[in-house]
């Protein structure tokens, strides 16, 4: 049975069918007044438990590689702590293609509830790791096995009505990017936080001292797990429709009866070109974020700026406050005036010069090298989840809903694949960035810079015609 709604004056008429959750959720949209609130909490939560695990390594990176003995000289560390960093987003690449496909058919809650129970699981034996390899493998797994992202991708341009499509999946991007700030705050502050710090009270010989990051862990695992139980009243937006029971007008059955495949996908060249600079960026991003902590943590001989990980989990975090805000409260009315392309490309022009000048700023010292860097970074921040955000939303414009979940996979293998050489690849070049401070071009750390920078250029060049093609903007 089907249920109509006659909508201005009866030009047109939509569709609503009994027992589908997607109808249930798109008659919700438009009878819905006022800022979708909850909606927004919801995709920040669930988005914040898959970037949490992610980045609260990075800070710890050098350590896991000198805890378990792997380097065998202090310029090897960023070399193996690249490898933990990559071996998540290796197993993320080789799954996201089938977590869309299974969003597609099945619907994006069950996706988003296995994903965030294996965050639950996977996170905390990550935690409990005795030797180098087994904290590769439970990276991998979790990357693997937590097929989040994709979906949620596709589920928040569908949670919202059409006028606050824009700021659901900059919710996506902002709880991303404060995911990836706050984690590394949590892994920079509690990493071995027990057994160093308060000796008196908890011995190297007790569970956290014998496990030096089971403790931001455990704390991310036990978030992870409200969040599990809180998405089960999560709605769900993919339409289920019986046989022969006739269709809506926002089901566009003629679209659901082409040809779904991955290859149609392919050749969706206003997809494929948004996905490619969506790519090329989060390289970018990724190598700059495991770049940014293993420099930071360098010693001042070496370049760096010889910070602890409390010091680079508290610059991160002030980070977060200020991309917080700005993609609250102006992108949404920055990418109304000028679009998305506009945007990706106005911040990825910005952020070469910013970056040009991070090997500088370990001239600094004291209260100046502080603020500077704060606002180095609270702009470098806001510039890359910026761009980010534009291409997202390119995306999911490129698709019909059948498809968000396919197309959204696709996006996310081919991201996690040019991400996953981001820590391998970043930390081996700084390794051998550091070993060149007298080199005659470019000595030290500003070669790393200067590499970072060639990558956003690329990204730059290709948000325009007629490589990127845009069917909305």
């Amino acid at each position: 049975m089907a249920i109509n709604d006659q909508v201005n004056d009866g030009l047109l008429e939509q569709v609503y069918h009994d027992n589908c959750p997607g109808c249930k959720q798109d008659r919700n949209k438009r009878i819905q007044t006022g800022l979708p609130i909850k909606e927004l909490i919801s995709i920040w939560v669930v988005v914040l438990c898959d970037a949490l695990p992610i980045s609260s390594i990075f800070p710890s990176l050098c350590l896991v590689s000198i805890d378990f003995n792997i380097a065998e000289k202090e310029e090897d560390i960023s070399y193996y702590a690249g490898f933990v960093g990559s071996a998540y987003l290796i197993g993320r690449a080789l799954a996201s293609v089938l977590w869309g496909v299974v969003a597609d058919r099945y619907g994006r809650k069950p996706v988003i509830i296995f994903g965030i129970t294996i965050v639950v699981i996977v996170n905390t034996l990550f935690g409990f790791s005795v030797n180098y390899w087994m904290a590769i493998v439970t990276r991998f797994l979790l990357g693997f096995l937590s097929g989040i992202l994709g979906p949620v991708k596709a589920y928040a341009c569908e949670l919202f009505p059409d006028e606050y499509q824009t700021l659901g999946l900059s919710a996506v991007s902002t709880s991303w990017g404060i995911g990836l700030i706050v984690g590394p705050a949590l892994g920079g502050f509690l990493a071995r936080l027990p057994a160093e710090k308060f000796p008196s009270l908890v011995s190297s010989d007790s569970l956290l001292g014998r496990f030096p990051y089971l403790l931001p862990c455990l704390i991310i695992s036990i978030f992870a797990l409200v969040v599990t139980i809180g998405a089960i009243w999560l709605p769900e937006t993919l339409h289920f429709h019986r046989k022969g029971e006739l269709e809506s007008a926002s089901d566009a059955p003629d679209a659901e009866k082409k040809d779904s495949s991955l290859i149609s996908l392919l050749k969706n060249w206003p997809l494929m070109s948004s996905i490619i600079v969506y790519c090329v960026f989060s390289l970018h991003d990724m190598a700059y974020t495991e770049v940014f902590s293993l420099w930071a943590e360098s010693p001042k001989s070496l370049g760096g700026l010889n910070y602890t990980t409390d010091d680079v989990g508290m610059v991160l975090s002030i980070s977060g406050m200020g991309l917080l805000f700005f993609q609250t409260a102006l992108y949404p009315i920055a990418e109304r005036i000028f679009g998305p392309v506009i945007i990706a490309r106005i911040s990825g022009i910005l952020s070469i010069p910013l970056l040009t000048a991070y090997p500088y700023i370990a001239l600094l010292s004291g209260f100046m090298l502080t603020i500077t860097l704060n606002i180095a970074s609270i702009t470098k921040t806001v510039l890359s989840i910026s761009i980010i955000t534009g291409t997202l939303l390119l995306q999911n414009k490129a698709v019909d809903q059948h498809q968000r979940g396919a197309a959204n996979g696709i996006a996310m293998t081919l991201q996690s694949i040019c991400k996953a050489f981001g820590p391998a690849c970043g930390g081996a070049l700084l390794s051998w960035c550091l070993k060149r401070q007298n080199a005659a071009f470019l000595p030290g750390s500003q070669m790393i810079f200067f590499i970072l920078n060639i990558i956003e250029g690329v990204g730059v060049l290709m948000t325009f015609k007629p490589f990127l093609i845009t069917n909305h903007y």
